[in-house]
């Protein structure tokens, strides 16, 4: 939810970053501050008297001022903030921290500092002090000077971060550091704004209190939309989607959150934004007055796009670990718990408002899913996964789990994918997703596939070097020559570096690692050799893993993807 906590005519620091932490100190129920003498942290002191909702006690010992922050946050069971200039004011705080961290006491230590340009140039108090207090605080963070709107919205959600910390699990001590650059004493803003402030709602006796509120929240939205990134298979409740569908719910996920009703979720947004540019009045029609997030990353950087641009949307998050996750940069509420206890514990009353948003999101679906039926890619990557799937929906002998590696190979899965996949979507590197699928196929007799492009085979080809390896591991490797995902940035296409140093060519082929590592070897060069090379990866017996090298060219490659897009 969003502060009232609006001063008017007042006088308040030109620190943006100041003015920021001043806000969700109020937002937050601060009442009291201990304040110590300084010049850098002069502007957070100004702010914190100026504002008046919080009661300033000056103590000039900073080691007896910790201590007397701790005493009143004792006596009131709330947090209290102690304020310190930088240097080794900061250090003098330590054993007030260590004692508030093991008695689990909300202490909010706030420092002000240099900006990080001057840190150890010998400039005068420049020790760096993020991180200082190490494990015995709950959370540290550095509040930056903020410079855009991406800055700020960065700002007040580190605030926020570490002031939901100092209550979470009983309650702890917490750091905010906040440089500032000279000038520091221009006090010329006559209000504060109204920050966002984030809750955190942690069920300890009850996941319904919690939920009901959220169900009651979400029914009275006109346009929710539930969002799942990616989850453990079956983690999210089976029939979840079918039962919100009928409530006229959409729930968006890509396959690699579970089983679901429409995974298209790039080829939507790309069609309601296409519907927004050509008539700009729609854009209520699609964009949602309430979100609900739960699970890890999202593949589609559209999708994540599209939903910053909800800016009145109230977003909400359910996160097994309480933390914030601020994907779509709007989030005003954190719920701590699972997928599971989500899907088990949100009801939905039916309003009519829902029936209308759902039914505009069904009619993309229906073209979605026409063009998906029409399209006929030409030899290419996008082709052989194409091929891939269609062989594995139609033969159930070949059934198995499968998993994509990162860039390319993943966001064509995304397309024709029809069950839930694997990917190492934790941070999206290239390196590991071989020996991932390979680890899986050791301790299962399913068929494990390995749908994966040249550079992140042969980075990880020593996944292969390992004889336990059986003929349950199956790898479609998809080579055109090259990391061909970089060849769609226009901005690189006119650079010298492009296709040698950023797209890093080569001509480097499976067939001597697979002799190698005695591994059958397959390839195809055209459409002929592919669909007949397929029904022998997916069809055939083996004791030891099957590979098959499908050639392409990587420019053929980004034009058939495109125009898939292009042609919707």
């Amino acid at each position: 939810m969003y502060s009232n906590n609006i001063i008017p005519q007042k006088h308040f620091s030109n620190k943006e970053n100041v003015n920021i932490l001043t806000s969700l100190l109020m937002a937050h129920g601060v009442k009291h501050a201990v304040v110590c003498p300084g010049s850098r942290n002069a502007p957070i002191v100004h702010n914190l008297k100026e504002c008046g909702d919080i009661v300033c006690h000056p103590v000039t010992d900073e080691r007896s001022a910790g201590f007397y922050a701790l005493g009143m946050s004792l006596a009131t069971n709330k947090p209290v903030a102690v304020c310190v200039t930088s240097g080794t004011a900061l250090l003098n705080v330590a054993p007030a921290v260590a004692e508030a961290f093991y008695q689990r006491i909300p202490l909010i230590v706030i420092s002000a500092d240099r900006p990080q340009a001057w840190i150890e140039q010998l400039d005068g108090q420049m020790l760096p002090q993020p991180e200082a207090f190490g494990r015995l605080v709950h959370k540290c963070v550095s509040l930056p000077e903020p410079m855009n709107q991406e800055q700020r919205w960065h700002c007040n959600r580190l605030a926020n971060e570490v002031l939901m910390a100092c209550k979470r699990n009983g309650g702890g001590p917490v750091h905010i550091n906040v440089p500032m650059a000279e000038p520091l004493y221009t006090f010329n803003q006559s209000s504060l704004n109204a920050e966002r402030m984030i809750e955190l709602i942690e069920p300890i006796c009850s996941q319904s209190v919690a939920y009901k509120e959220l169900s009651e929240r979400f029914s009275q939205a006109k346009r929710p939309l539930i969002v799942f990134g990616q989850a453990k298979n079956h983690e999210v409740k089976l029939g979840f989607s079918n039962r919100l569908a009928i409530e006229y719910i959409p729930v968006w996920m890509e396959m690699m959150s579970d089983e679901c009703i429409n995974p298209h979720i790039d080829e939507l947004v790309f069609l309601a934004e296409k519907e927004i540019a050509a008539r700009p009045e729609r854009k209520s029609d699609y964009l949602p007055d309430f979100i609900l997030y739960a699970g890890g990353n999202l593949i589609s950087k559209r999708l994540k796009n599209f939903l910053r641009k909800a800016v009145q949307a109230d977003v909400w998050e359910v996160t097994a670990d309480g933390e914030v996750h601020d994907t779509f940069m709007q989030v005003t509420h954190v719920i701590k718990g699972t997928i599971q206890e989500l899907c088990a514990n949100l009801y939905v009353e039916k309003r009519a408002e829902h029936e209308s948003y759902f039914k505009h999101w069904e009619q993309l679906s229906q073209r979605v899913w026409c063009h998906l039926q029409s399209f006929e890619p030409c030899y290419s990557e996008l082709l052989a996964v194409k091929l891939f799937n269609d062989k594995l929906q139609r033969d159930e002998s070949s059934h198995g789990v499968i998993h994509y590696a990162n860039s390319m190979s993943v966001r064509m899965g995304m397309i024709y994918n029809q069950r839930y996949f694997y990917c190492n979507r934790g941070v999206n590197g290239i390196e590991g997703s071989l020996s991932t699928a390979a680890g899986h196929s050791l301790v299962t007799d399913e068929r494990i596939y390995m749908v994966i492009g040249d550079l992140s085979f042969f980075y990880d080809q020593n996944a292969l070097w390992n004889s336990s390896l059986q003929g349950n591991l199956r790898i479609l490797l998809l080579n055109n020559g090259c990391g061909g995902i970089f060849g769609k940035f226009e901005g690189l296409k006119d650079s010298p570096a492009r296709t040698e140093l950023v797209m890093a060519t080569h001509q480097t082929t499976a067939k001597g690692i697979c002799e190698a590592y005695g591994i059958n070897y397959y390839m195809a060069d055209d459409a002929v050799a592919l669909a007949n090379q397929m029904e022998v990866f997916t069809g055939s017996s083996a004791q030891r893993p099957v590979l098959l090298e499908v050639f392409t060219d990587p420019d053929e490659d980004m034009n058939v993807y495109q125009e898939y897009f292009n042609t919707l």
